[in-house]
């Protein structure tokens, strides 16, 4: 019989090809459940997991999940791929790939030479056999450093997305979330705002508003309202004030086209922000937010588990050389997660796969309402994905962000972070903290509250009532 097989309890386990072999060896999830994919039981799940150790990780260039003709992001993943960079490893299989990750030869500087010559099948692959803590310890030996007006992900630092939604968009509520983060230290990933609709004018409303509270306080980061890439593109031509463009994306073409988006979109995009410099330590411009399960939400993911395909998305990101890349974890739903454990492990899996990749990872650490998840899940994964070297999360005001209504990290979750495992902002942030009287003389957020901090004039001055 053709394909792959192991044999486990004196039972033979036989798998048609690498990609039931790849979902058969996912730890459990709904969404793979959903999807007909799960293995039968877990005597299956081991197997599968026995015979994927054995797989030589060449075999994942030799044996395409989706086929090139059909598919952009494979033919992406295939003519992208180093082999020059793949030579270390070439003639290794996923389990002996496993051991060489966890041992002292994987040192940061041979997982940055050998990023380019691995494709996303092989790091989901890799995952698959990892348990949480080889998960931790192997995203850790990771760096990817990235900058635009601030530097992110440099050893012994936290970034944090500082994210002022409102579910109207409206200038003063939004200024006043703004506030609220910066005055907690937060902010030096990104000021980023998901806008309540792709409308143009509401969009530039909110670029003119971020950028003018940027500029007045002289403050070392980068603003973003998450619009569709095609109303960035528009809004650049407009000249509008802005710093990254931003794009969920997939991995497979007819999942980014349920986003309505190409490559060829992705590569204007890129080409017309790069043109702006309007970077001042660096130039990576590019935000992208991936999820697992959004392939299989717009019925796009070919017969593949999530994470595979979720992994795959990031050769996506990896081409455009972006400043941040975060995983939404847990925000589409227990359709696809369905409780605190399982979103724990998507989590370690994408932040593993995507630095192995060679990209800057970020966590939105979330649930939806009727996940079967709490704050506690939420406190666990932070300092789980803390220790496993994440280059920013994603901090709502107290944790509920009220125009997306899902539960996420807060601007307080992430100086606990910073304060148990001595971590600092971004070193241009640090020193705006500083100089803004915002840091004591240990280095931590002092309360300012009642003294009339020059910032509180983000409230009442014209960012406030920008657009109105």
């Amino acid at each position: 019989m053709s394909g792959y097989a192991a044999t486990l309890g004196g039972r033979r386990h036989h798998f048609a090809g690498l990609g039931p072999l790849l979902a058969a060896a996912s730890p459990e999830r709904s969404g793979d459940r959903l999807a007909g994919l799960a293995a039968e039981s877990a005597q299956q799940r081991v197997a599968a997991r026995l015979a994927l150790a054995e797989v030589p990780l060449a075999r994942f260039l030799a044996e395409p999940l989706i086929p090139y003709e059909k598919d952009d992001v494979t033919r992406l993943i295939l003519d992208s791929h180093d082999a020059a960079a793949f030579a270390p490893v070439a003639g290794l299989t996923v389990g002996a790939f496993r051991d060489w990750l966890l041992s002292d030869a994987a040192g940061h500087a041979a997982l940055a030479a050998l990023a380019p010559g691995i494709t996303p099948e092989m790091a989901a692959a890799v995952s698959k056999l990892m348990s949480n803590s080889d998960l931790v310890a192997a995203a850790r030996k990771v760096r990817v450093v990235t900058a635009f007006r601030s530097t992110i992900g440099l050893p012994g630092r936290l970034a944090t997305r500082l994210q002022p939604n409102h579910p109207t968009d409206d200038p003063a509520g939004v200024a006043a979330a703004l506030l609220d983060g910066l005055l907690l230290g937060s902010g030096d990933a990104v000021i980023g705002v998901n806008p309540a609709t792709d409308s143009p004018r509401a969009v530039h409303d909110l670029l003119t508003l971020l950028d003018e509270v940027i500029g007045r306080y002289a403050i070392p980061t980068q603003s973003c309202v998450l619009c569709h890439v095609t109303t960035s593109i528009d809004l650049m031509e407009r000249g509008a004030p802005l710093d990254l463009v931003f794009q969920s994306v997939a991995g497979t073409q007819a999942a980014n086209a349920s986003f309505g988006v190409t490559l060829a979109l992705l590569d204007e995009a890129y080409a017309a922000v790069r043109e702006l410099g309007r970077g001042t330590v660096g130039r990576n411009a590019l935000y992208f937010e991936t999820g697992q399960g959004s392939a299989l939400s717009a019925d796009a993911h070919h017969g593949i588990d999530q994470q595979t395909v979720e992994a795959r998305a990031y050769a996506v990101a990896r081409r455009y050389e972006p400043l941040l890349v975060n995983t939404v974890v847990g925000f589409i739903g227990p359709e696809y997660l369905y409780d605190g454990r399982q979103i724990l492990r998507a989590a370690l899996e994408d932040h593993f796969c995507g630095k192995l990749l060679g990209l800057p990872m970020g966590l939105d650490i979330c649930y939806t309402n009727h996940a079967d998840a709490d704050d506690d899940d939420i406190a666990t994964m932070l300092t789980v994905l803390g220790v496993a070297g994440a280059s920013f999360v994603i901090c709502t005001p107290g944790g509920d962000d009220i125009m997306l209504n899902y539960q996420s990290a807060s601007y307080h979750d992430a100086l606990y972070l910073r304060e148990v495992l001595g971590l600092r902002p971004a070193p241009e942030f640090e020193a705006w903290l500083s100089g803004a009287g915002l840091l004591d003389e240990l280095g931590r957020i002092r309360d300012v509250t009642g003294t009339g901090h020059p910032l509180t004039a983000i409230v009442s001055g014209p960012a406030g009532r920008a657009g109105r």
